[in-house]
């Protein structure tokens, strides 16, 4: 197929710290948790080092390595960092022709601090990232596309995310959305108002209860329950339903009310406890691998572009759930976003050594 990615391109430098050096807090009554470092003291880390990183870059690499021909939109700096990128994608075999430079900003970065269990806290320079305009996004980077995967745009870049969908389309393409939390709250009627040109939306927890406020105004909360069959087990998700500001909505009203809004395909993803994709009246659930984590960054751009990419080429969301679970769990055994990302030969003889994983499915 021919993949273009749109979004992020970051140099990320990644600080390893043993769980003994740094200070954890998990709070009791709320889903955050926090690590401390302490003022005017020196941390001994176990490792620092630096990779290339961004969701358009490892959706590219991800896209790549399953032998699709692929190409990037996003803007860097003019400067080494940007040249680490161009040299990693170049390597990797993802045509650069369209990422543009700007001059106002540097190349993004990010320092991460990863440690305990490895859901690590990142602090996030977008630099060149929030530059992208309506002139970086040329018809000619669209012409003969099968597949378009999104992923977050940020603060100005935002504003042309209405276009994107726009060249996409037109150019008959299937249209993939990874957005973030800042896309979902400071641009989301250019969100709403494009759903129905969505053939596969992908989200995450935090994601998809960022969401939850407006599909409120339009549906209401609560919503009935996942129901069973032949006494499978309940996803804990399904169980707990999604909740926010004080609201509560079932994971069965969020995912329908979705596909009513137009979405061709809905994946939600919660982390260790496994994912959930919705198409029409069908909900398949699968649990995630289980492996020993080196870092959670990058699992979920690895799952959403392995996802897409399957799908597209296969029309087969069963398999494409499993791909996406074996790639992110390989790609969470390693500290940087792209050293675990799976070749098509060797996540397909994945996929068959891990057939008899259950798929779960329930009707919505």
């Amino acid at each position: 197929m021919n993949v273009l990615t749109i979004g992020g391109a970051m140099v990320d430098t990644i600080v390893t710290i043993a769980s003994d050096k740094i200070e954890q807090v998990k709070m009791r009554n709320a889903e955050s948790s926090f690590l401390l470092l302490e003022e005017g003291h020196k941390t001994e880390a176990e490792e620092i080092a630096s990779s290339c990183g961004g969701g358009a870059v490892n959706a590219a690499v991800a896209a790549s390595r399953l032998g699709h021909h692929t190409s990037i939109i996003a803007k860097i700096g003019r400067d080494d960092k940007g040249k680490t990128i161009l040299g990693l994608l170049r390597a990797e075999g993802v045509d650069v022709s369209w990422i543009a430079v700007d001059d106002r900003e540097p190349t993004g970065s990010s320092v991460i601090i990863s440690s305990h269990d490895r859901n690590a806290a990142v602090f996030t320079y977008r630099g060149a990232n929030t530059k992208i305009e309506a002139n970086d996004l040329p018809h000619q980077a669209f012409a003969g596309l099968d597949l378009v995967y999104v992923a977050n745009l940020s603060n100005q870049s935002a504003n042309c995310y209405p276009l994107v969908v726009e060249h996409a389309k037109s150019a008959g393409a299937l249209l993939a959305v990874n957005p973030g939390v800042r896309q979902l709250t400071a641009r989301f009627d250019d969100f709403w108002h494009s759903l129905k040109h969505i053939d596969i939306l992908c989200v995450n927890r935090a994601e998809a209860q960022t969401l939850m406020p407006r599909l409120l105004q339009s549906f209401g909360d609560g919503g009935a329950p996942l129901i069973a069959k032949n006494d499978e087990p309940i996803p804990p998700l399904a169980k707990r339903g999604l909740r926010s500001g004080g609201y509560e909505m079932s994971l069965v009203k969020f995912l329908g009310t979705l596909i009513e809004l137009g979405v061709g395909v809905i994946v939600l993803t919660d982390g260790a406890n496994g994912a959930f994709i919705a198409r029409a009246q069908e909900l398949h659930y699968r649990a995630a691998e289980h492996v020993v984590a080196a870092a959670t960054t990058g699992a979920g751009d690895a799952f959403s572009s392995t996802f897409a990419c399957y799908l597209a080429d296969t029309q087969d969301p069963g398999r494409a759930l499993s791909a996406a679970a074996i790639n992110a769990a390989s790609v969470v055994k390693f500290i940087d976003t792209q050293t675990g990302l799976l070749t098509r030969a060797a996540l397909e003889r994945e996929i068959e050594r891990a057939s008899e994983a259950p798929l779960f499915s329930f009707s919505i």
